[in-house]
């Protein structure tokens, strides 16, 4: 019996080194998971334009030169615009960390069905609509391409929010990371 033990633990204590000698060919590659990092973002511009003329009405910066880090935002401009008037608004993202600066506005173009913008509006008298969508199925809005129509005199708040949710879009705000968040003070003349 003795020897009958000790040849079930020769096998077994010899079956547990060839397992654990296996060449790494052997095993079964497992991807790592896809990492999509949030974009570094210092600077938003905000550039309106009248859709009746085609006239610059304006570039509104949020400006944060260490992008998010410990020191205050440089620039954080009011948006001003005159009531009454129906205004195309393009969003510009920049990372001016970069060497040569970086256009995350564009990055967010080529990543579209993982990139969305949210708009919310308070006090001011505007109605905001997209103008451009991914190609999702069905299509979800990107927000870098707007529409601003203003009403009559007011102030009050637009706060743009850009959310990253690869793989998960599905056009609410709560899904996804935020890559940007920036309240304008906002006033309607």
């Amino acid at each position: 019996m003795k020897n009958l033990n000790k040849l079930l633990f020769a096998l077994l204590t010899g079956a547990i080194c060839i397992q654990s000698c296996k060449k790494d060919d052997d095993l079964i590659d497992v991807p790592p998971p896809i990492v999509n990092e949030s974009e570094v973002i210092t600077t938003l511009q905000v550039i309106f334009t009248d859709s009746a003329t085609n006239a610059p009405a304006g570039v509104f910066q949020f400006r944060d030169t260490d992008g998010g880090g410990p020191n205050a935002p440089v620039e954080w401009d009011t948006i001003v615009l005159n009531n009454n008037t129906t205004y195309y608004a393009e969003i510009i993202l920049l990372n001016e960390l970069a060497s040569p600066i970086d256009t995350i506005s564009n990055e967010v173009e080529e990543e579209s069905n993982d990139h969305q913008f949210f708009y919310t509006i308070t006090g001011a008298s505007i109605v905001h609509s997209y103008l451009d969508q991914d190609t999702n199925t069905p299509p979800l809005p990107i927000g870098l391409q707007n529409k601003f129509r203003t009403g009559n005199s007011s102030n009050g708040t637009v706060q743009i929010i850009l959310k990253h949710q690869p793989g998960i879009k599905n056009g609410l705000i709560t899904t996804g990371d935020t890559d940007i968040d920036v309240t304008f003070t906002t006033n309607i003349q």
